[in-house]
């Protein structure tokens, strides 16, 4: 193999060295769950005007705290019950605060819990049992006071609600709830559900004093306690929104550091003028506050409680809309929408198409954008006609083999030339001796005379890197390849190859180490073996290098990558074994239609034969030559 060929597989070899001692250095950190205070104060400023932005209206929120060994208020629940969501409706302030959902499970064991995506306030995992759980993730709406009425005239988080109409949320029922102030004010909350994962939440106040009075309706998301996130530094876990076209993601670590904020703990705001949405994104799961398309609104991501102390903070995502002034004998009205579920492709797509601006992109398609985009809506539509990832992950890498043919075939013919003039390379290296200048001035003298360039084979290998960690990042992140199967003991191409080598592969009756154990790196899967072998055929194509500490370099190479890559998703593992089988065929071809017989037997059996003298390709002899 030739010197640039050899820099650039290890220069990528180097470059996953640095993911996997990054994923060992910085695993995810286990948070211990914990409630705070949630109050919700009264707004304060200047006259409103109506439709004017009120800053800072819900400045810390929530109910009040449930302490250790206190019994949380009883109150009431209406049911949800969808396709996809299952839960309930607390009366306790009308939040969302219990749901499921039901077509996802925390493993691939089909009596394994459902995923819990929202928790009411003060849930959390049994301290004796030292497990890790959440403190209280929810969704709640409201209004803030602004003008003719104080903070007990509107309803709050302790407000138990009365239901009006409906007995279960189903995309075909709606539910509307009820709360009467005593004091000439009746607030009313309808809540409808599609059949995915989109709520629709319509409040509205009637006024029947003889006083005007003004309010700001806001939505928020609590979540209490920093989550046990996954903790991979490719990977966005906390506040994202659209504010204007602009996106912004912020870290739940991130979030202490803001400026303290005049109306309670620390804050981020933007004043979003026509769309935007904004809320919490897990890997795979998100909640997100979206206003009315054209609303203008307050966007505020913000953290209540100690800096020091996330653990026992509030993180929290505001989207405070524009002052109402509801006059004697009117209603006033405000909407606003609730997305709460899993992050498929497809659903949140169709949400954009149906007003939610640049929606798609709550899916963290990381810096290269713009090919993870395209590779995941080619691998999307060819998953779509054969029903397969695994199959549809290999018809990728043919496809992708084939858009970068025109510059692998330069690259080959340029390997299958210099191949004829190894004969003339060992002349000079014989020749030149000890001296490395010469033997470089006698090598470009060579590439001249003969055309060459061998530069040629860089830009094929340089493309690949960008597509790899692209389509790396395209099986991280979307819910599409989660307990996606291929085939037989491939059944989550998220996931590492659950073979190992340790028991045979099964065959022998004993369990293998568990993921993150020191001893999964010896673990070998199928997968990991087969990409390995590979690599190593691959090799074999090309003559063996004639310096003996290169040569021995890239003798280890295809089998410290099948260890790096042991631990990795199935499907990535797959598109580099289909990757490298088509790169062979290629190379194979189109070096044997340029004049280049590879001798790969000979190459392979002389890998064998310790201290064996490189086989150099056989050149194809032209009629008429000798």
């Amino acid at each position: 193999m030739d010197d640039h060929n050899k820099n650039l597989i290890l220069a990528t070899a180097l470059s996953f060295v640095v993911i996997l001692t990054w994923f060992i250095l910085f695993p995810p950190e286990e948070q211990s769950p914990a409630v705070t205070d949630t109050s919700i104060e009264q707004a304060e400023g200047a006259q409103p005007v109506e439709g004017d932005v009120v800053p800072g209206v819900v400045p810390q929120g929530g109910a009040t705290p449930v302490t250790e060994g206190e019994t949380p208020v009883e109150v009431g629940s209406v049911a949800i019950e969808t396709p996809y969501l299952t839960g309930s409706i607390s009366l306790l302030g009308g939040r969302i605060d219990d749901l499921a959902l039901a077509t996802y499970r925390e493993t691939l064991d089909p009596d394994s819990p459902l995923v819990q995506l929202l928790i009411p306030e003060g849930t959390a995992a049994d301290p004796r049992s030292g497990a890790i759980g959440p403190a209280g993730y929810y969704a709640l709406f409201g209004w803030a006071p602004a003008e003719g009425v104080d903070r007990t005239g509107v309803p709050g988080p302790d407000t138990v609600w009365q239901v009006e109409s409906g007995e279960t949320l189903t995309p075909e029922t709606p539910v509307t709830l009820i709360w009467d102030n005593g004091a000439g004010l009746t607030f009313r909350r309808e809540m409808r559900v599609d059949d995915r994962y989109m709520f629709d939440v319509t409040q509205t106040v009637e006024n029947t004093t003889d006083t005007t009075v003004a309010m700001a309706p806001y939505g928020l998301i609590d979540r209490v306690g920093e989550p046990d996130g996954t903790g991979f530094f490719i990977l966005h876990e906390g506040v994202v929104r659209m504010s204007d076209g602009e996106l912004q993601e912020i870290d739940y670590n991130d979030m202490p550091e803001f400026d303290a904020d005049a109306n309670g703990g620390r804050a981020d705001r933007i004043d979003v003028t026509e769309n935007g949405w904004i809320g919490f994104t897990d890997k795979y799961w998100m909640t997100t506050l979206i206003p009315d398309p054209g609303t203008s609104f307050n966007s505020t991501a913000r953290y209540i409680g100690d800096p020091d102390a996330a653990e026992t903070g509030t993180f929290r995502t505001e989207a405070v809309l524009g002052r109402v002034t509801v006059a004697p004998g009117d209603t006033g009205t405000s909407r606003s929408q609730l997305f709460a579920g899993a992050k498929e492709w497809e659903t949140i797509r169709d949400y954009q198409d149906d007003g939610v601006a640049g929606f798609i992109d709550s899916i963290d398609w990381g810096w290269f954008f713009f090919l993870t985009k395209p590779i995941f809506a080619v691998l999307h539509f060819l998953n779509g006609l054969i029903g397969n990832m695994g199959w549809a992950i290999i018809l990728l890498t043919l496809c992708i083999k084939a858009v970068l043919f025109p510059l692998a075939y330069k690259s080959y013919v340029s390997m299958a030339r210099m191949k004829e003039l190894q004969p003339e390379m060992e002349k000079l290296k014989e020749k030149a001796g000890d001296d490395r200048q010469a033997m470089q001035q006698g090598m470009m003298k060579l590439y001249k005379e003969n055309k060459v360039n061998p530069a040629s084979g860089c830009l094929p290998i340089l493309l690949q890197i960008p597509i790899f960690f692209s389509l790396y990042k395209v099986i991280f992140v979307t819910i599409e390849l989660r307990h996606a199967p291929w085939f037989g003991w491939i059944r989550d191409l998220s996931a590492p190859d659950p073979s190992s080598i340790l028991n045979l592969f099964g065959l022998l009756p004993w369990g293998v180490p568990d993921p993150g154990s020191l001893f999964a790196i010896v673990s070998l899967g199928v997968l990991p073996i087969l990409l390995g072998i590979s690599m190593w055929l691959q090799q074999k194509l090309q003559p063996m290098a004639t310096d003996p500490t290169q040569r021995m370099i890239m003798a280890w190479l295809p089998w410290v990558f099948m260890f790096m890559l042991g631990s990795f998703a199935s499907g990535l593992v797959l598109y580099w074994i289909a990757n490298n089988t088509i790169t062979f065929t290629q190379q194979y071809l189109i070096m044997r239609s340029h004049g280049s017989k590879p001798d790969l037997f000979g190459n392979i059996t002389s890998s064998f034969r310790r201290g064996a003298k490189p086989t150099a390709a056989e050149p194809v002899k032209k009629p008429g030559e000798k």
